[in-house]
C-alpha cells in the first residue's frame, strides 16, 4: 500500500480543504518545494501562489493562496492561509 499523507488547508472562514493526499507542491518563500511521505518535520512561510496536490487516487488539484505558513510532521501537511 502507498504512504498518504493528510492535507488541510486553513484559512480564517475555516477549512479550503481537507483529504488524503500523495504529493503536495508549495509556494515556499524562499523557494517553492514538494513534500512526499515521510517528509523531515518542517515549518516554512510561505508566499502567494498555489498549492498543488495528487491525491490517493490519482487526480490533481490546486488552490490558489495568497500567502501564509506551512508545518509538516508525521505525514501530516497543515497550512494557513489568508
Amino acid at each position: 500500500m502507498a504512504k498518504t499523507m493528510e492535507l488541510r488547508v486553513v484559512a480564517p472562514e475555516g477549512d479550503v480543504y481537507k483529504g488524503q493526499v500523495s504529493r503536495v507542491s508549495l509556494p515556499g518563500s524562499k523557494a517553492p518545494f514538494v513534500v512526499l511521505p515521510d517528509h523531515a518535520p518542517i515549518i516554512s512561510s510561505l508566499e502567494a501562489g498555489t498549492i498543488g496536490y495528487t491525491t490517493t487516487a490519482g487526480q490533481s488539484g490546486s488552490i490558489e493562496i495568497g500567502g501564509g505558513f506551512v508545518e509538516v510532521r508525521a505525514n501530516t501537511i497543515t497550512v494557513c492561509t489568508e
